[in-house]
């Protein structure tokens, strides 16, 4: 479900809260660009926009996340259009919360915004600072915002995106963190378009953490929700984690993959990390099947290629990786 506010409400920016409504049936704007793709159009003025976008398009699930990037272009294209041709087009407050669990594809989708917003002029460079509490807090008085402020100047011309941004407002009045919001709210007008700032952390968290600072929600008009993959999307991502190695699952091998990421999935004390985790048993699967074939004489390109079930160890694995 996507939500704007039209000049009136909030007049200067965009809001767009984006929520998980797999099931609802609405006007997709990536349709809208596939069609562009397709169609004959002469000259593509999109050509650069396409080829920053292959690697979103190649990402598993997030249909809803990768509207709202198609979204973003289209308004930052027309604006283009409109100041060639003399009309009105004012600039957008792009700053943005990313709500989710581990693992599912926020820090990648971060990335993705920062090459895209160069391409459009937003950003002069468009590269990601990516920092959590410990490289904005410091140990006494004046040092955070220090810390802060030389965070903020690293990622002047790109994004700085700060995971687990909850963690700021943690810790009581006298907790430093509380000066590194301030400090990140007074960079925002300090340098306004010179870059974009992302919030990420847990949903929960991260509703608590606005709420803790009344300057803070209004600041951030682009809210995303990352939900987590479905079991069928996290089998998808280990076929093509695997298969960009060029290794394969044996069929008793994904048997147990998929049971074991089912009881994971819906294992009632831990957070499940997602296509982190899938990563991670891939990973330690390759070098479980390393030690294996080492012992075997000349093996086949067929033993190679192929992760058995017995290299997947997985029964023990933590749910948070």
């Amino acid at each position: 479900m996507t939500r704007r506010v039209g000049s009136i409400e909030a007049p200067h920016r965009i809001n767009v809260v984006l929520t998980n409504d797999r099931n609802k049936n609405y006007y997709s704007l990536s349709d809208s660009f596939s069609k562009l793709r397709s169609e004959d159009h002469g000259a593509m003025p999109h050509d650069r926009f396409f080829q920053i976008i292959k690697e979103l398009d190649h990402l598993v699930g997030m249909k809803e996340v990768k509207d709202l990037i198609y979204e973003i272009y289209a308004l930052l294209y027309i604006n283009q259009c409109r100041r060639k041709r003399g009309l009105k087009a004012d600039s957008q407050v792009l700053h943005m919360v990313f709500r989710g669990n581990p693992g599912t594809g926020k820090t990648t989708v971060a990335r993705i915004v920062g090459r895209l917003f160069k391409e459009m002029g937003v950003l002069s460079k468009g590269h990601l600072v990516e920092v959590e509490r410990a490289d904005l807090v410091g140990e006494y008085i004046g040092h955070t915002a220090q810390k802060t402020r030389e965070q903020i100047r690293k990622a002047l011309g790109g994004i700085l995106f700060i995971d687990e941004a909850y963690s700021l407002a943690r810790g009581g009045e006298k907790d430093f963190g509380r000066e590194a919001i301030d400090t990140l709210v007074k960079g925002l007008e300090d340098y306004k378009t010179d870059f974009v700032l992302i919030l990420a952390g847990y949903s929960n968290e991260m509703d608590e953490f606005l709420n803790s600072n009344p300057g803070l929600p209004s600041r951030f008009p682009i809210q995303v929700s990352f939900p987590d993959y479905r079991l069928d999307e996290l089998m998808q991502i280990a076929e093509m984690m695997l298969e960009q190695r060029e290794y394969q699952l044996s069929s008793y091998a994904r048997q147990k993959l998929r049971k074991h990421l089912q009881s994971q999935m819906h294992h009632p004390h831990r957070r499940f990390s997602n296509a982190r985790h899938v990563r991670n048993i891939i990973e330690k699967s390759i070098r479980y099947q390393a030690v294996r074939l080492i012992q075997k004489t000349n093996p086949s390109k067929e033993d190679l290629i192929t992760i058995g079930s017995d290299d997947l160890h997985c029964e023990s694995s933590s749910g948070l990786w």
